[in-house]
């Protein structure tokens, strides 16, 4: 099998609109929660959320581009020119056809279908739908139109397992390498569904925080006064290469992605299992596909949520896969900082892992305050303040409704 390596990283975030300003604030420990812009939240009972800061469309595209693409996929493409530059590809000279595209989004295009049916109900019924309506909607077109924009044309598709989705991508994209099937792939998620059917949708769910008086710190993995997730949108894009072709034409090399895990909680459609047995089931798996025992593994950035059940469920898992050692790990959810980027949370925090690894040090879990007696309190879930930390190796989690686990394990990158 072939060895995968990460070349060029690329983000747009509540915390920042490049990997730079995203790194800084999680290192720094930012909330990237305010009260919704994008709607009249007056009807709503969650009236705040991550929005990336200050975004125009017209810095990045014209405006016949933008037209034809929905927020997610804007995302998408921001990302992946980041990423694409970050790697320093030769654009004239490499082959093309080696190049493919693994794009996640867990909905896709919510705002284009919403405003777009929006118009037809309160419309006189006429059916005067955009040409562009159904394209701009998809979740797979950001892979299509990143590989039109570049010419990649090798594999290019997507992945849809709601908040694993961009793990899964990263994943399947580790594992075509590993098979020879391409050198250079695009991989990550975007998300943008910060809108009334999304806010409300997951409000109806009452899987979203409502503490709309302290919105800054309403993302509260791990503390016994949390009360759901505070929904996040933007993107994320990993360049993943084989690392023989990264050496060959002299490449930086961020991290290497040693080990992979996916399996199922086969238990509810949205609630993890109560003893995290799917989410230890794929930390067992990704570790063992690395070549490693659970000793070896410094921090994982866990799915960490701030959902009543799914923080206890995660914590569990850990200790049950990672016995006495887990006491000796890093543990922090970014999720305190980013809020919940739904499919594009993989990717997301599968870059804040490499950025910990590059600078070993361990972004904070913040709006920690007080103790869950239902979790262990010797784990070490970094609170408040980043950690610096010898990192040799360290996993990143991600967990979606329909019981969709997916586990990889990232590694220091051998000079």
């Amino acid at each position: 099998m072939k060895r995968v390596v990460v070349t060029g990283l690329g983000a747009v975030t509540p915390l920042g609109n490049n990997l730079h300003e995203y790194w800084e604030g999680l290192k720094n420990g930012v909330s990237g929660s305010g009260m919704i812009t994008r709607f009249n939240t007056e009807k709503f009972k969650t009236k705040f959320a991550c929005e990336v800061k200050g975004y125009d469309s017209s810095k990045y595209f014209e405006r016949k581009e933008a037209n034809k693409l929905d927020l997610y996929s804007q995302f998408a493409h921001i990302a992946s020119d980041e990423a694409i530059i970050d790697c320093g590809i030769d654009l004239k000279s490499i082959n093309k056809e080696r190049i493919g595209v693994i794009w996640s989004s867990g909905i896709g295009g919510l705002d284009t279908f919403y405003e777009s049916i929006k118009g037809y109900v309160l419309g006189d019924g006429t059916p005067r739908f955009s040409p562009f309506f159904i394209p701009k909607m998809i979740a797979n077109i950001a892979s299509g139109s990143i590989s039109i924009k570049y010419g990649f044309s090798g594999p290019n598709f997507a992945v849809v397992s709601a908040c694993a989705s961009s793990t899964h991508a990263l994943i399947d994209a580790v594992n075509y390498i590993k098979l020879g099937k391409a050198d250079i792939f695009i991989t990550g998620g975007s998300e943008a569904a910060i809108n009334e059917p999304g806010i409300g949708g997951f409000n109806a769910m009452m899987a979203m925080s409502t503490n709309n008086a302290e919105y800054l710190t309403a993302s509260r993995p791990f503390d016994l006064t949390r009360d759901g997730f505070v929904m996040g949108e933007g993107g994320a894009a990993i360049i993943v290469e084989e690392y023989e072709h990264a050496k060959a034409r002299g490449a930086k090399i961020y991290a290497e992605l040693v080990g992979t895990g996916m399996t199922a909680d086969a238990f509810h459609l949205t609630a993890p299992h109560p003893e995290g047995l799917g989410a230890s089931n794929v930390m067992k798996l990704a570790v063992a596909d690395a070549g490693m025992k659970p000793e070896d593994i410094d921090y994982i950035n866990v799915h960490g949520t701030a959902t009543p059940l799914g923080d206890i469920s995660e914590a569990k898992a850990i200790i049950s896969v990672f016995g006495e050692h887990s006491f000796k790990l890093n543990i922090s959810a970014t999720k305190s900082m980013t809020g919940h980027l739904l499919g594009a949370a993989g990717a997301v925090e599968a870059i804040a892992t490499i950025m910990a690894i590059v600078h070993q040090t361990v972004p904070p879990t913040i709006n920690l305050k007080v103790p869950d007696p239902q979790i262990d309190q010797n784990l070490n879930l970094t609170p408040g303040k980043a950690q610096p930390r010898t990192i040799r190796a360290a996993i990143s989690n991600t967990f979606g409704f329909g019981g969709h686990n997916a586990s990889i394990v990232i590694k220091k990158a051998e000079v």
